[in-house]
C-alpha cells in the first residue's frame, strides 16, 4: 500500500482501489481514488456504459419521530409535506442569512422517518446544525459509519443492477424515487439519483458488505471503476454545483441560480433572508462557460468582461465530450447571458470563453 497521510479517513474500499492501480488523493479529509485508467477514459465509459463510484464517504443523517416531517420541512428548502414514501428530493439547508449550509438529498422513508444524504466534508457541521434546530419529539442520529454507498451511473446501469437484484423494478424506477431490493443476499436501498446527468442509481447498504458489493458489480464487463477526476468532469458537463467550490455559506440559492430547488410556500430557516434578496436582487449569479480551446480556467481565475473584472471562476475542467474547456463562474448579473464573450485569467494566462447556461452539455 502506498504511503498516505494517516490523518485521512478511509472508506472500506481503500485496499480495493489501490489493488486496481488507482491514484489516491486527499478529498474532504478522506483518502480517495482520483483515477484508475484515466479521467477521459472513465468519463466516456460512464457516458456510454456504466461507471462505478465509491461514495462511502458521504453522510447519512436520520430524523425520526412524530414531528420528524415538520422538522425536516423547517430545515430544508424543498417541499416535503406532500412527499410520498419512496420519494427523494434535492434541497439545501440554509443559515439565517440565506447562505447554503449544505446541499443534500431528502429521502422519505416513512411518515415518521427521513434520511438526509449530505456531503462528506460537511457531515459533522450538518449534524451540529440539525441538532441545534430541532425540537423535542424528534430523534436525530448520524448513521454514516454503518452505511456504505456506491453509485452506478450510465445508460447501462439499470440493466446491470436488474441482473443482480431480486426484481426488475429497478429498471422502471422514476427519477428521484427509491426502493429496497435484495442483491446477492444484501438488503439494498436503491435510488434513481446521481451526480453525472446520466441514467444512474445510488445504492445504500451495510458497510461491512461494501467489498462484496463492489466486486459483484465489477464482474459485469460493462462496468468500470471511476474516480473523483471523472466525477468532476461529468458533473461539470451538466452544470451541477460542487459544495465548497461553487456553493457555500457565503452564497445563496438565488446567487447560485438554483432557486428552482427552493419552495417558498412554506416556512424554513433562511426564508426571510431569501425574500429580502429576491426583492433587492443579487449582484452576481452563477453560470456556465465554454472555452474557445481545450484549456480551461481553474477555480480562482478572474472573469473579465466589458474591459473590467466582472466575476470569478469557481470550477473548471476539460470536457471529454465537447473537447473544450468548461466550467462555472459567478459573474455580475447585468453582464450575464448565454453567448456573451469573456476572458478568464489568472494574471498570466488569458482564455477566451463564452458564457453558457447550464446544462453545458445538451443531452
Amino acid at each position: 500500500m502506498e504511503d498516505r497521510d494517516t490523518s485521512l479517513k478511509t472508506t472500506p474500499l481503500e485496499a480495493k482501489h489501490i489493488a486496481l492501480g488507482a491514484k489516491m488523493v486527499p478529498f474532504s479529509g478522506w483518502n480517495m481514488p482520483l483515477q484508475y485508467t484515466g479521467i477521459i477514459d472513465e468519463h466516456m465509459h460512464t457516458r456510454e456504459k456504466a461507471g462505478l463510484f465509491d461514495v462511502c464517504h458521504m453522510g447519512e443523517l436520520f430524523l425520526k419521530g412524530e414531528r420528524a416531517e415538520e422538522a425536516v420541512s423547517r430545515l430544508v428548502t424543498c417541499r416535503t409535506l406532500d412527499m410520498p414514501e419512496g420519494k427523494c428530493r434535492y434541497a439545501f439547508m440554509l443559515n439565517d442569512k440565506g447562505g447554503i449550509v449544505d446541499d443534500l438529498i431528502v429521502f422519505k422513508i416513512s411518515e415518521k422517518e427521513f434520511m438526509l444524504v449530505v456531503n462528506a466534508g460537511t457531515t459533522d457541521k450538518d449534524s451540529g446544525w440539525i441538532r441545534k434546530n430541532i425540537e423535542e419529539g424528534v430523534s436525530f442520529f448520524d448513521d454514516s459509519k454503518n452505511i456504505a454507498k456506491l453509485d452506478l451511473q450510465g445508460p447501462l446501469s439499470g440493466e446491470v443492477i436488474a441482473a443482480v437484484s431480486s426484481g426488475e423494478e429497478v429498471k422502471t424506477l422514476k427519477r428521484f424515487t427509491f426502493t429496497k431490493v435484495d442483491i446477492d443476499g444484501v438488503k439494498v436501498l436503491v435510488s434513481r439519483t446521481g451526480y453525472t446527468g446520466e441514467v444512474g442509481y445510488e445504492l445504500f447498504f451495510p458497510q461491512e458488505m461494501a467489498g462484496r458489493m463492489w466486486d459483484l458489480l465489477l464482474e459485469n464487463k460493462d462496468v468500470k471503476p471511476v474516480g473523483l477526476g471523472a466525477r468532476d468532469t461529468l458533473r461539470l458537463e451538466v452544470g451541477y454545483s460542487l459544495y465548497g467550490s461553487d456553493i457555500d455559506e457565503d452564497h445563496s440559492p438565488l446567487e447560485a441560480n438554483l432557486e428552482r430547488f427552493v419552495y417558498m410556500g412554506k416556512d424554513f430557516i433562511g426564508k426571510e433572508a431569501l425574500l429580502r434578496e429576491a426583492e433587492e436582487g443579487t449582484e452576481r449569479i452563477l453560470t456556465g462557460f465554454v472555452c474557445e480551446g481545450r484549456r480551461s480556467a481553474r477555480g480562482g481565475f478572474k472573469v473579465l468582461a466589458n474591459f473590467g473584472e466582472a466575476g470569478v471562476v469557481t470550477s473548471g475542467a476539460f470536457s471529454p465530450c465537447l473537447k473544450k474547456g468548461i466550467g462555472l463562474c459567478y459573474i455580475n448579473r447585468d453582464l450575464a447571458g448565454e453567448g456573451k464573450s469573456v476572458i478568464l485569467t489568472d494574471g498570466k494566462v488569458e482564455i477566451e470563453a463564452q458564457l453558457k447556461d447550464v446544462p453545458i452539455l445538451e443531452k
